[in-house]
């Protein structure tokens, strides 16, 4: 079946779904996103996604392109149009079309872009296995808190990581901590048993599939840690994962040539996947 996108009030044949040549999102990155998971034709965790969008929205002066209250009508259109049941939608609202100038264009309306495809999550034997990574210095820009479309630093260190065989990069930033994946968050437990994360400050994006995985740990009755780790308390690590709206929960089994803990997904890590999948379900 053909695809189907938004773009700004009409709904198009993907191939004709253009944005005009002057957008400040294709000139400057001047754009945020959200990707939200889409579980039997329904969409999960919408609220959350549009919290973090509004937080974006707003943290770039960007306008709402349409009011929040209509984007649940636009996002259920484009999975009915698609005639989607597992997949991803995707969100992109610009400050706009305006001549090229750094400066914020003045009385011009923002963006918004909206599009769908199928998705069935990650491989099987990617979350049986558990995934290597592999560790990059963090050069993102300061603000990698702001969903925004700007990903050149992201899109660098996950090609590393391909070309290394490996199915993300952990980012190293300057202090020697680990941050962030390229595309996900990053938890371990540690010796004792806690499980640690870095917190959600202005270093790392907030993931949605963080948060639901900090409740689902708490609520085990596990204890949770919001602090830096460095690459060295990782790699002594008894577990390792991931979490994405993608990757959903993925057990990491080697950083670089480490191995963590005795080289299999471990228990914690399995029962909050299940937990997060059973989340997810409609």
């Amino acid at each position: 079946m053909p695809r189907v996108s938004y773009v700004n009030g009409r709904y198009l044949p993907h191939a004709q779904a253009t944005i005009h040549v002057d957008d400040r999102g294709h000139h400057f990155a001047d754009a945020v996103y959200e990707v939200l998971p889409v579980v039997k034709g329904r969409l999960c965790h919408l609220d959350q996604h549009l919290d973090r969008l509004e937080r974006s929205l707003g943290a770039l002066a960007i306008s709402w392109p349409v009011p929040r209250r209509v984007f649940p009508l636009i996002l259920n259109q484009i999975i009915s149009r698609n005639r989607l049941t597992d997949g991803l939608v995707y969100i992109q609202a610009s400050r706009g079309a305006a001549p090229r100038n750094h400066a914020f264009p003045l009385d011009t309306p923002s963006s918004l872009v909206v599009s769908a495809w199928p998705h069935s999550g990650p491989a099987t034997a990617l979350v049986e296995q558990g995934v290597r990574v592999v560790s990059q210095p963090d050069l993102r820009w300061k603000r990698p808190d702001i969903k925004a479309t700007g990903l050149l630093p992201n899109v660098l260190a996950r090609q590393s990581a391909r070309e290394a065989g490996a199915s993300e990069a952990w980012l190293v930033n300057d202090r020697g901590f680990v941050t962030e994946g390229s595309a996900t968050n990053i938890f371990i437990v540690a010796p004792d048993g806690a499980l640690l994360t870095h917190p959600a400050d202005n270093s790392i994006l907030a993931g949605v599939t963080r948060s639901n995985v900090l409740k689902l740990a708490r609520n085990l009755g596990l204890e949770v840690g919001e602090r830096p780790f460095t690459l060295a308390e990782a790699l002594r690590a008894r577990e390792a994962f991931i979490t994405g709206t993608t990757m959903m929960v993925m057990p990491v089994v080697k950083v670089d040539e480490s191995v963590i803990g005795d080289g299999f997904p471990g228990p914690i890590t399995r029962r909050l996947r299940e937990l997060y999948q059973d989340l997810r379900r409609p």
